[in-house]
């Protein structure tokens, strides 16, 4: 009965994240997903045997509360840090359970370890406490708290976090030789918590979506391999999935930024740029700058407009508002479109469930291989927020960090319109020269009370 509640939960995971794959379905989808969390939760509670019920009752309690909590008051534009928070708790978690498994063992005198469950233990304590201690380095550089949100390098990194890696084999070796609490056991998990520090700081802020993704799979896989620790098929499927797709994803994501999977992997990349590098004219060349009344003019007589997206409209919170104009736009004739980069914000789908809050028809969404084709056809790009991925220097400038990533061709349309607070670096940390373009015109300001300004200006023409 419990491995059959335990397949019929796997089905609902696997159709889940199928429906996650379109914006339509993607909502029922979670919601199908997170049925068949509480059918494995609820078979394991009933039939799978539990020492203390009530104990096991008042950590759901306290776990639902918390978790309602952070859901009411999280803004989307921490959506990201909460993401790499939950990752390092799923590897907290599989490695306390695994090492809860270790000394229940211990504890009983006629009872062993075979030699699976005992690798198992220590893969779960290594890439757990890895993602625990990876997944706080990159919430707390999301936050820009204490290291800031610059990659942290240093010489001989590499071959220090080879040596920590070997170490920490090393240790789990000796646990296996004697499975038993103590210094191989205190060795590894240190070692561990080190090496996760330690592969995440050289990653510059800018390229953390991809290493969300990353450590989102290793929580899966810390999770899966404590299902062979205490023999738990439905921890083995679910870890199993979590696993393999945030591996999809990450790959996905390597191509999206133009960064290669082995660097990921094993860190070092996103090191720190100087503001102003990567081949832009720098702060003191001329750009072209205007107000809502005269950008209004411009979107009213265009035929097709295309918005483009960024995190300033998500810090902002300026869907609404980018809705409301247009609105005004479409009740003139004119074409909008969104044009939605993979990596725009801070961590994969960041616009599009913004754009979906704020009610914009999935039929308007257009992902960046669809839309690039049709910029040199737009009469009025208006980007809203973002930097790096609107960049034209990823495709002209082989010394700029970002070379090679691919972005919105943003500069081909007949007027680009920015609205940005200033001519600040984005957070990959170099300047941009689509400001300086001679078909660009600066709107400065916040991105919501400016889209508020240009729907009332169209409204008014």
């Amino acid at each position: 009965m419990l491995n059959l509640l335990y397949l019929l939960a796997a089905v609902a995971f696997i159709l889940g994240l199928k429906m996650l794959s379109s914006p339509r379905t993607a909502v029922p989808g979670n919601l199908l997903a997170a049925a068949g969390m509480l059918v494995a939760v609820v078979a394991t509670l009933l039939v799978g045997g539990v020492v203390d019920l009530p104990i096991v009752l008042a950590g759901i309690a306290v776990g639902a509360l918390v978790g309602a909590l952070l859901a009411a008051f999280t803004p989307m534009t921490a959506m990201p840090e909460m993401v790499a928070l939950l990752n390092g708790f799923g590897g907290a978690a599989s490695a306390l359970v695994a090492g809860a498994e270790m000394l229940r063992v211990h504890g009983v005198e006629d009872e062993s370890f075979a030699l699976v469950p005992v690798i198992a233990i220590a893969a779960s304590l290594l890439i757990g406490a890895v993602t625990f201690s990876g997944s706080m380095v990159a919430f707390l550089r999301l936050r820009e708290w204490l290291i800031g949100g610059r990659a942290t390098v240093f010489p001989g990194q590499h071959l220090l976090n080879l040596a920590l890696f070997l170490a920490a084999l090393a240790a789990a070796v000796a646990f296996a030789r004697d499975p038993r609490p103590g210094g191989a056991v205190f060795a590894l998990v240190a070692i561990a918590l080190v090496l996760g520090v330690l592969l995440v700081i050289p990653i510059g802020g800018a390229d953390m979506p991809v290493v969300i993704c990353l450590l989102n799979s290793y929580s899966g896989i810390a999770a899966a391999t404590t299902g062979f620790v205490i023999n738990n098929n439905g921890l083995i499927i679910s870890g199993s999935l979590v696993g393999a797709s945030g591996i999809i994803l990450t790959n996905i994501m390597c191509k999206a930024m133009n960064r290669s999977f082995t660097n990921v992997l094993f860190g070092g990349f996103g090191a720190a740029v100087a503001a102003g590098a990567g081949g832009a004219k720098g702060a003191a060349a001329p750009v072209r700058s205007g107000d809502a009344e005269e950008a209004a003019m411009i979107l009213e007589a265009a035929r097709s407009v295309v918005i483009a997206p960024g995190y300033g409209m998500a810090v902002a919170q300026a869907q609404h508002a980018v809705k409301e104009l247009a609105d005004e736009l479409e009740k003139r004739g004119v074409d909008v479109k969104y044009a939605i980069h993979p990596v725009a914000g801070r961590m994969p789908g960041h616009m599009n469930v913004l754009l979906a809050e704020a009610n914009v028809p999935y039929e308007q969404l257009y992902e960046m291989d669809q839309i690039n084709p049709s910029f040199g056809e737009t009469d009025v790009v208006l980007v809203i927020g973002a930097n790096d991925v609107v960049n034209p220097a990823a495709k002209t400038d082989p010394g700029s960090p970002i070379y090679g990533m691919p972005v919105l061709d943003v500069e081909k349309a007949r007027t680009v319109m920015v609205v940005k607070r200033s001519l600040n670096p984005g957070f990959a940390g170099i300047d941009n020269p689509l400001y300086y373009l001679p078909n660009t015109i600066m709107l400065f300001g916040d991105a919501r009370k400016m889209a508020v300004a240009l729907a009332q200006a169209v409204k008014s023409l």
